[in-house]
């Protein structure tokens, strides 16, 4: 606990009404979450504004107010604090507040459209193996070393990062590994970190709900780049067309990775199979536990990242071949009575659809037919739904068109979208249930003996979001029910 007047960071751009000498003892966006020692941070959003909740903030007890404008009745009992912006100024602020002392902190960011969350785990793994107590903060789950916490957004609000990188500071953590998302980014829930390092992986169209237009969505991932100090690394996969993009004004080290360009990091693949990658950086040859071209990628991406941190290649590659992948992310298994395959993927994009279909189509024998379960989330960019049925239907032998996450909308509408993208050709091999369940069990039921049934979309999601509730539902269990006892 600290007053306002032993942390703020006085300037000319605060400007404050009601004594200084309040105890905080955290911060929060959420005027319900409130208290006479949490402040209330009223930031705009994307869809509501703060500043219309601060009454409801003061009625739940607040006496300490962050805000952009002065409400008309200010309170006496309430402090007040007029910032010029509190999303460049939060930052500050919660780092005068926890006093963090991150000058001996390795911090590791990866942006992109697809990868993110394989390439942090992975880093996570291979420096934890290395001796490290480290931080991971993903999708999938977020870590304090041994310690999972659950993970309810790719990059947490603001409020909510500070507070966990302060517990892993706590816990001394040397390293920490993190997703950042377009909406962080755009959203400046990254402001006042200073990292050590940033990858980029690819970007392809994806939350055009949220950015509008593709130049948007670049531009929120370009910034990353653009923050960069001269001391940190910048390493981007040289394949993807808006490498150069990102880091043409950062004053970061830039390097690179990539499987068939000429890279500073370049890996080859001289085997992929449901086995694992056999794969070769430089003269040394070595076989990852992870399967297709794309963890091809994220590998080179991780082994780059440990070499730009001053590690040796052999004690990297060697603990690199132990490393799993997340959940969710090609969780594959067999029937081995009839040698059925089923996959769980999160690839909920386009390209993460076509990237995993052409993996499968690689290391399959020619005999063995795809299955693939897809829907798409509502509430979301609508316009890449027809794509995922184009690229389902070209990839697939048979196609099975479910509910994913409907939210809000009507789940028959969005399936109706994707339908629009089926071949001509491929709408026999079309099949539409709503149920995303029985598509499961139908789709385990229509494959062969030796078939692939990929489910897409969801991955390691223990749920299904359905007007407002998230109802209990495992993609993996559902698939291990039907594939294994059909």
């Amino acid at each position: 606990m600290k007053s306002l007047g032993n942390f703020l960071p006085f300037n000319a751009e605060f400007e404050i009404k009601g004594s200084v000498e309040k105890n905080v003892n955290g911060f929060s966006f959420n005027s319900k979450n409130v208290g006479s020692e949490i402040a209330f941070v009223a930031k705009k959003g994307t869809y509501l504004d703060g500043h219309d909740f601060i009454a409801d903030a003061i009625n739940h007890g607040c006496e300490l107010v962050f805000c952009e404008k002065f409400p008309l009745h200010c309170p006496e009992q309430v402090t007040f604090v007029k910032c010029d912006s509190i999303s460049r100024q939060l930052g500050d602020i919660l780092n005068a507040f926890y006093n963090y002392d991150l000058t001996n902190l390795i911090l590791i960011g990866v942006t992109g459209t697809n990868g993110k969350t394989t390439i942090v785990t992975l880093l996570y793994q291979l420096f934890g193996l290395l001796g490290y107590k480290c931080g991971l903060i993903s999708t999938v789950e977020n870590r304090i070393a041994d310690k999972v916490i659950p993970a309810t957004h790719t990059t947490p609000d603001q409020i909510a990062l500070y507070d966990l990188l302060y517990q892993m500071q706590k816990n001394n953590c040397s390293h920490v590994f993190m997703e950042v998302s377009s909406h962080a980014l755009d959203q400046k829930r990254i402001g006042g970190l200073n990292f050590t390092g940033a990858i980029f992986t690819n970007i392809t169209h994806d939350h055009l709900d949220y950015h509008k237009t593709f130049k948007a969505y670049i531009e929120a991932k370009k910034y990353f780049f653009d923050t960069l100090d001269k001391k940190a690394f910048a390493l981007v996969n040289g394949y993807d067309v808006n490498a150069s993009i990102m880091v043409q004004n950062t004053k970061a080290k830039v390097q690179t990775y990539a499987l068939h360009n000429m890279a500073v990091f370049r890996a080859r693949i001289l085997e992929n199979s449901f086995s694992g990658l056999h794969l070769k950086f430089g003269n040394t040859e070595w076989f990852s536990r992870l399967i297709g071209s794309f963890n091809a990628y994220n590998l080179a991406a991780v082994y780059g990242c440990s070499i730009l941190m001053g590690y040796k290649e052999y004690e990297v590659l060697k603990i690199m071949s132990t490393l799993l992948p997340p959940k969710g992310r090609f969780d594959w298994i067999r029937n081995e009575e009839n040698g059925k395959i089923g996959i769980v993927d999160f690839a909920h994009t386009p390209d993460a659809l076509e990237k995993i279909l052409k993996n499968i189509i690689e290391i399959k024998s020619k005999e063995q037919k795809i299955i693939t379960v897809i829907g798409c989330g509502g509430d979301r960019d609508k316009t890449k739904r027809p794509e995922m049925g184009q690229i389902a239907s070209r990839l697939s032998d048979r196609i099975v068109l479910t509910s994913d996450n409907p939210r809000s909308e009507d789940p028959f509408q969005i399936l109706k979208d994707i339908e629009k993208g089926i071949l001509e050709s491929k709408k026999i091999d079309c099949i539409v249930i709503e149920d995303r369940a029985q598509a499961i069990k139908s789709a385990c039921m229509i494959s062969g003996n030796n078939d692939i049934v990929l489910i897409a979309g969801k991955g390691h999601e223990k749920y299904q979001e359905i007007k407002g509730q998230k109802l209990p539902f495992d993609d993996l269990e559902n698939l291990k029910t039907y594939l294994l006892n059909l």
